[in-house]
């Protein structure tokens, strides 16, 4: 199947956001903000499993001290 490119349609007051012309799909173009909103995710991300890490640890301590 060839890909072809169709139209992008300006959305009005919206500078960012393109239509599809075809599928009607609204297409943001800001690169800058997906780049931020991907490296935003990925912190959480790292910070969130930090946290499991912790959690994990602490459960682990724990149980160490009910053992003895």
């Amino acid at each position: 199947m060839k890909h072809t490119r169709s139209k992008k349609i300006k959305v009005k007051d919206h500078p960012n956001l393109k239509r599809d012309a075809k599928t009607k799909a609204i297409i943001n173009t800001d690169s800058s903000a997906y780049n931020r909103y991907i490296n935003e995710r990925d912190v959480r991300n790292t910070q969130q499993n930090e946290i499991d890490s912790l959690r994990q640890q602490i459960e682990e301590l724990k149980n160490m001290i009910r053992d003895k």
